[in-house]
């Protein structure tokens, strides 16, 4: 099989697999589940953990570091969007916090699933991942830190909101 062949059977079997995926993620952005704002923390800490053990091991030159702090921005703004897109509810008499993945989220993984396939294959990363530059290594790093920080960030300050409103809301009705 010649090196096209077999990149379009690998694109095929990749598009197989997030259209597998995406049917049952679909199906489950019906359902709600619970919303614990006292753990919205734990993944981003973990995963800058990752990132400045990452960082600390393979560390970034010259401007390497300026397109990390790029994609940190970037995917701040990517997750500030894509928590937004994130529905959340409030049970009025328990204030029970629920959360429920909107087709606009869903939508914007899919949008970043597509960004790095098509990024890899521009990069010729296809082929040897040891070839690929610590710099962009970084930058995938950084931008993942940025969406699982400010996405976290944003839910937690809307379910605030929702909670202080809820509350506000009963004091006043119980008066």
């Amino acid at each position: 099989m010649s090196d096209d062949g077999a990149r379009a059977l690998t694109y095929g079997i990749t598009g197989i697999v997030m259209v597998i995926v995406l049917a049952f993620r679909w199906r489950r952005m019906k359902r709600s589940t619970p919303l614990k704002l006292e753990r919205l923390w734990i993944i981003p800490v973990l995963y800058s953990a990752f990132a400045a053990t990452v960082f600390w091991l393979l560390p970034p030159h010259g401007w390497q570091w300026a397109w990390a702090a790029g994609a940190l921005i970037l995917g701040g703004g990517v997750g500030w969007l894509r928590g937004k897109a994130m529905r959340i509810e409030i049970d009025p008499v328990t204030h029970d916090l629920n959360q429920r993945q909107s087709p606009a989220a869903l939508l914007i993984i899919v949008g970043l699933v597509v960004v790095r396939i098509l990024t890899r294959s521009a990069f010729g990363m296809d082929v040897d991942p040891a070839h690929v530059s610590h710099g962009l290594i970084g930058a995938f790093i950084a931008f993942a830190v940025g969406l699982l920080s400010l996405q976290r960030l944003e839910m937690y300050l809307r379910a605030r909101r929702l909670l202080v409103a809820a509350r506000a809301s009963r004091l006043a009705a119980a008066e």
